[in-house]
């Protein structure tokens, strides 16, 4: 059986098709968005794909949504299988493999819906990482669960830390999810209970706020390092009259001149790393 990638990441992409692979499966492209001039970020996963899939790839560059359709329609794939990827599978991409297009998402659905789960886990203090591997539908993360599992929350939520807690899961849940598929199972349909949203921060998480506690400060800093490419960027505050946006900060002391001492509600903050807003 032939099997569409849709990503934008490397190291999903060759842990997508390994698993294919095992269960027997045939991966046969991968499909990512074009990325546009001077996004130097996605123009450098874009190259990495390109570079460093797996050979028995064909890497095909979509140039806009409208563009899937007619380049999964050419790869003739028996199941499409997704993770990583900015834009939303329309319902005409959905219907083109029989077996559908099974999603990775980085949460225990239906908590953390939407497209910035690891965000908004960290921001709610979440003491454990999920991922779910379900069958897309026409709404975000609504479809039927074919597997799911979680591992405690890593103490380095960096991608360094967070990935092979990532990577460990696709890895034990995505052939489950393949083998359930291949007996003609279609998964446990969700519901509504424990549902949320995970949507861009707004206004309101920007600003690093002394009457939050250390933690809460914290973990602001570190959910929006899992926020990309939205209109604001956070979070921000003032440090020797100008405004900085704080990348690293740590609860403990770190006996260095340069960090930068925050007062939390609770106590300090340590802030270890900063760049011009």
């Amino acid at each position: 059986m032939r099997v569409v990638i849709y990503s934008t990441i490397l190291p999903a992409v060759a842990g997508l098709d390994a698993v294919a692979r095992s269960c027997g499966l045939e991966p046969v492209a991968v499909i990512t968005p074009r990325p546009k001039h001077g996004d130097e970020a996605r123009v450098a996963r874009a190259s990495a794909i390109l570079t460093d899939a797996p050979l028995d790839l064909d890497v095909l560059y979509a140039h806009e949504l409208a563009s899937v359709a007619s380049l999964t329609r050419a790869c003739a794939p028996d199941l499409g299988l997704c993770t990583g990827y900015p834009w939303k599978l329309p319902p005409d991409v959905l219907e083109i493999p029989p077996l559908g297009v099974v999603n990775g998402h980085p949460s225990l659905l239906p908590r953390h819906r939407g497209p910035y789960p690891l965000a908004w886990a960290i921001r709610a203090g979440d003491q454990e990482v999920g991922l779910t591997y379900h069958l897309m539908d026409a709404e975000y993360d609504t479809g039927p669960v074919l597997a799911q599992g979680s591992r405690p929350m890593p103490a380095d939520t960096s991608r360094e830390g967070m990935v092979p807690t990532l990577q460990a899961l696709s890895a034990e849940l995505l052939t489950v999810a393949l083998e359930r598929l291949l007996r003609g199972e279609r998964g446990e349909p969700q519901t509504g209970d424990g549902a949320t949203w995970a949507e861009p921060f707004g206004d309101d998480y920007v600003e690093l706020d002394p009457g939050r506690s250390a933690a809460e400060v914290d973990r602001q800093v570190r959910a929006w390092q899992w926020m990309f490419n939205t209109s604001l960027a956070g979070p921000i505050t003032t440090i020797d009259g100008a405004r900085r946006r704080v990348l690293a900060t740590r609860l403990d002391d770190p006996d260095d001149p340069a960090a930068v001492r925050f007062e939390a509600a609770d106590g300090p903050v340590w802030i270890v790393e900063h760049e011009p807003a």
